[in-house]
């Protein structure tokens, strides 16, 4: 992959960005994410750069990503909910075809996995479109803890082994969908017709599109962990540093 000033000279740029922990702090209470005041600058510096693009790529339900990253239906920016599942392209969303017999099924098994947490302070069961969340951030007991990531993945493997599991900050997702973010990135690059990407986030779920791009792209790591990112930065503050520098870098070879 190649580096910040590279990148910075492709003829249509897509940035693409994970939201929670990457331009929002991870926060208890989920609904309460928004961008923090510079990577909110660095991403709107970004839009009025010439040839290109922002998206936000997230496991979040397409509604509740909408609702964090305050996108109104006129916003020029992308979004790809669900690990891909959904999109909103500006002007036109787009959601996953569900057949009744998933939803039933996600219904029945959300209930449970509410069911075995009920008697655990501090976890709880996030609805999601194609699953659920089981949040553990704020329970206490680490055993505790350990006791119900590993109660419903038994149950999960006995009543729906084919679901996708995956793991990240303090949550475990369910989903009956494959949908990854390397294949959101993928579809986002061909609908903006980009020729470079740059991807970043800090979380096991964002390795999946950092693996996936191309010697042309960039991609960012924002804190510690394994990662096949070529650039590692600190924290939101630092990524949101790194966007401005490449709007700026973008302006100057385009002139």
């Amino acid at each position: 992959m190649t580096g910040v000033t590279a990148v910075a000279a492709a003829e249509r740029l897509l940035v693409a960005l994970d939201f929670d922990g990457t331009v929002s702090p991870l926060v208890d209470e989920p609904m309460t994410a928004r961008m923090t005041p510079a990577a909110r600058g660095a991403v709107d510096t970004l839009l009025t750069t010439p040839d290109t693009f922002v998206a936000f790529v997230s496991g979040r339900t397409l509604a509740d990503l909408r609702v964090i990253s305050e996108h109104e239906d006129d916003s020029p920016i992308l979004l790809a909910g669900s690990h891909g599942a959904e999109y909103w392209i500006p002007g036109s969303p787009s959601e996953g075809d569900v057949d009744a017999a998933d939803i039933a099924l996600r219904d029945r098994l959300r209930a449970e996995a509410e069911r075995l947490a009920s008697g655990l302070s501090g976890a709880w069961i996030e609805p999601k479109a194609f699953g659920f969340g089981v949040h553990l951030r704020t329970v206490a007991d680490a055993d505790e803890a350990a006791a119900l990531r590993s109660g419903v993945d038994a149950m999960m493997a006995d009543a729906a082994p084919h679901w996708r599991r995956r793991q990240g900050h303090d949550i475990v997702e369910y989903a009956f969908t494959d949908a990854g973010k390397d294949a959101a990135v993928a579809h986002l690059r061909e609908v903006v017709g980009a020729t470079a990407v740059v991807f970043a986030g800090d979380d096991v779920t964002d390795e999946d599109a950092l693996r996936s791009l191309e010697p042309q792209d960039l991609g960012i790591r924002v804190g510690a962990g394994e990662t096949a990112a070529s650039v590692r930065v600190r924290d939101i503050e630092e990524l949101a540093g790194l966007l401005s520098t490449l709007a700026r870098e973008r302006v100057a070879a385009r002139q």
